[in-house]
Order: C-alpha cells, then structure tokens, then sequence
C-alpha cells in the first residue's frame, strides 16, 4: 500500500494542505475542532511527516530559493523573464541581507517532486517563490507545502488558492493590446495562443477576445491557432496565417517568442512589417528590442513580482506578515516599431 501524503490527510480532514501543514508543526491559530480532525486522519490513514521536514519550520537559513521551469528545455529558448525575476528577487534578498538560491527544474520530469523535497531538506530555506507554470501544476506546490516550507505562487492563473499569489494583469492588458490594433484600422486581428500548461497565458487569450467584443469585431476562429511559447512555433503559427489569400493585417502573439518567429516569417515572405502586417507580442524581454523592427508588446513586471514575493516570504519569516491572499501588480503596454496602420484592402 502507498505511503500516505500530506494530500491524503488534507482530503480525508476536508481542510488544506495549509492547515494539515500547520497542525503537524504544532503551529498556533488552528481551531481546537480543526486540529482534532486533522490529526485523527493522521491516525486512520498512518500518516509520517519526513521528520526533517518538520524540522525545517524551527531551523531555516537565510535564504530564499526561486523555482522555475528551465528555459532550456525550449527550442531557442529567451530566459529574460527568468533574468528580470531573478533580478527583482536578488533586490529584495539583498535589502534584507539573505541569500538566493535559484533552481530551474523540468516540470515533465517524473522525478521532479522528489528533486524539489531534497533540496528544501538539504537548504532549509526561509521561503521557495514558484515560478509559473509551475505555480499553477498541484504536484509542484504539494511538494512544496508538504514540507511546511512557506511559499509564493508567481502568476498561477487564478485567484483565491490556499497560498499567497503574486500576479499580473494578463487578461487587462491583452484586451487593451486588442483594443489599441483596432483603433490602428486592423479587423482582422488574429491571435496565437500559448501552451497550454501555462494558465497565466491562457488569460491573454481571454484578453483578446474581451477587446474584440469591445472593438465591435468578432471572433474568427481562421484567425487563431495554437502554438508553444517558443520561437519556432511562432514560426509555424505565423506561416499558417499567413499562408493564406485573406490573411490577417495583425497578429497578436501571448509572448515575444512566438512574435518574433512571426517576424521572420514575415520577412520571408516578403511581407512587410508594419506596413503589411502589424505585429505584437507580451513579456518585454529583451528579445523585443532586438530584433527588427522593434516589437510592440506588453510589459510583464517580472523583477517587481519576484520582489514583492521575496519580501512577504522574508516578512512571513521574521513573523512581521502573513502570507494569505493576493496582490496584482499591472502590466504596461509598450507601442514599438512592429505595429502601424492597417494597410489598405
């Protein structure tokens, strides 16, 4: 029989994996009726805390560990996101006089969970900020929290979870994006979504359809196709649209990767951006100023995120915050050189 999990208890109390983790460290502000419910489904289900787990709430080091997916995991991958975060988190680090340790770790590995518990049990940090996607994929956060380690969800793709979420605003700025290549004269925006595991980039998909509505065009499902967050799927989405008789005069892109393949494609086509075709992406990494023409794009505060996190984690540990609820820090739109106009039918 499988060993039980810090997920079972939870399941079988009808409470979270917080409160479960709470009870087990024998932390305070748990109801008298809650904690006795906790731990008789400790009792029934023959749960064992990793006793180094439990250890970790009295003995942490000053330090915060950052987790992400691993940019290199991506054809050309672009890890400016991960740079901006890390910068943003180091500030605060750096402000409070801790460390940080940063591990990118591959989500699709089966090994993942194990690899994220024995390096907790090995640092002892303070806090772990996850990094989406994997804020947002249960097994990663579990493995988290089962060992009682205070942690931050970074864009996870929706409110209200059990742990402490630090977001953006995807879908708002997506429909402004939307909504500022309508006023350029375009009606045929089309849109490239991202990968699907990736729940922060499927609210930009929500976004351009709310700023199609509010532009007073509709959607047009020729005008939409999925690719991966990557650069060469940018490539292939853009071909696909574009390789067509009616093709659209815009092209909205959910990151800079997928834009910038698009960009490519363009030019290899003989398509010129922006007269012909306008072009926009999200994330503002530096690939955006790079390549040509400069792409417009949205903002994503990345290194104000990352340190917003750190600071509640490094709060939390000197006992000065709580970690509950959620705090939203806006993206910005930035107009560049790929968008212009619509160019006469």
């Amino acid at each position: 029989m499988a060993r039980a999990t810090i997920n079972d208890v939870a399941e079988l109390a009808a409470v979270s994996i917080k409160t479960v983790s709470r009870v087990v460290n024998g932390e305070p502000n748990v109801h008298a009726s809650t904690r006795a419910k906790v731990q008789r489904a400790i009792a029934k289900l023959n749960y064992r805390p990793n006793p180094s787990a439990r250890n970790l709430a009295s003995v942490r080091a000053r330090l915060i560990g950052l987790i992400y997916d691993d940019p290199s995991a991506y054809q050309i991958p672009s890890a400016g996101y991960v740079i901006r975060m890390q910068q943003g988190a180091l500030r605060a680090c750096k402000a409070s006089s801790y460390e940080l340790l940063i591990h990118p770790c591959n989500y699709r590995s089966r090994s993942v969970c194990d690899e994220l518990r024995t390096l907790i049990e090995q640092f002892r940090p303070a806090g772990i900020v996850i990094a989406a996607p994997l804020s947002n994929m249960p097994k990663i956060v579990s493995a988290v929290a089962e060992t009682g380690t205070p942690l931050v969800r970074l864009s996870p793709g929706g409110k209200g979870g059990e742990h402490y979420s630090v977001a953006t605003t995807d879908r708002e700025a997506s429909a402004e994006m939307t909504r500022y290549l309508a006023s350029l004269g375009h009606t045929r925006i089309a849109f490239i979504k991202g990968h699907r595991n990736h729940k922060a980039v499927a609210g930009r998909w929500q976004g351009y359809q709310e700023g199609l509505i509010e532009s007073g065009l509709e959607l047009a499902d020729e005008l939409v196709v999925t690719g991966d967050n990557s650069f060469g799927s940018g490539e292939t989405c853009g071909m696909q649209l574009l390789d067509r008789e009616h093709r659209p005069t815009a092209i909205f892109a959910a990151n800079d990767d997928m834009a910038a393949g698009v960009i490519r494609v363009a030019d290899r086509l003989g398509v010129r951006v922006p007269d012909e075709l306008s072009v926009a992406g999200c994330d503002d990494i530096a690939l955006a100023q790079q390549v040509y023409p400069a792409l417009t794009t949205i903002r994503q505060p990345f290194a104000e995120m990352a340190e917003c996190a750190v600071t509640a984690l490094i709060g939390h540990s000197r006992r000065r915050q709580d970690l509950d609820g959620d705090e939203t820090i806006a993206a910005t739109l930035i107009v560049r050189d790929s968008t212009g106009p619509a160019s006469e039918p």
